[in-house]
């Protein structure tokens, strides 16, 4: 019987060794399984992230290039609007000295003031401090002068000697601030002098 029990026992180690070896290829091709499953589903949450960087920066960037144009129209507008202004206040002076077209003079000085207002007022919900600034010492300069010339205007007999100096005040006075402000803003859009 001892015999017996030894084979019995070989045989019970024999049949466990092979179970287990077995087994343990099993669990550790488990564990292999599972570590490629995490370094897959880890590269894919990288990619995925890096692909949400991506897009974020390039909405960032879009932002970037929507406000520079906003900013660029606005400019332009603004711009355009104060020379406008400043020439119509220059053409108005231009007709009371010559006494003639001075209510088509009057009017289109009207609405150059207008368009002024309208364009400095939108200015001011987009243009950056650094423009704001040098706008608002044109936006003063040029309603200063508007109404030294509508006061000037109401009486241009009484007031002839100063209408005959205005123009040279708009130069002297008022024309270095829209030039002011136009720097600026060609600074902001990084336009090089």
């Amino acid at each position: 019987m001892g015999a017996s029990w030894s084979a019995l026992l070989i045989a019970v180690v024999g049949v466990a060794g092979t179970l287990g070896a077995a087994l343990l290829t099993q669990v550790r091709a488990d564990r292999t399984k599972r570590m490629e499953l995490r370094a897959a589903a880890d590269q894919r949450r990288e990619e995925r992230d890096h692909a949400e960087e991506l897009l974020r920066a390039e909405r960032a960037l879009q932002g970037q290039r929507e406000s520079l144009e906003r900013r660029r129209a606005c400019y332009i507008t603004l711009n355009t609007a104060a020379r406008q202004y400043l020439t119509e206040m220059t053409n108005h002076l231009h007709a009371l000295a010559r006494g003639e077209d001075v209510a088509a003079s009057l009017e289109n000085l009207e609405a150059a003031r207008v368009a002024y207002r309208e364009s400095y007022a939108e200015s001011q919900m987009i243009v950056p401090d650094v423009v704001s600034r040098p706008s608002g010492a044109a936006k003063t300069r040029l309603n200063a002068a508007y109404g030294k010339l509508r006061k000037y205007a109401a009486d241009p007999a009484a007031h002839a000697a100063e209408l005959g100096t205005m123009e040279a005040e708009l130069h002297q006075d008022v024309w270095p601030y829209v030039g002011a402000m136009k720097k600026a803003m060609r600074a902001d859009l990084g336009v090089e002098d």
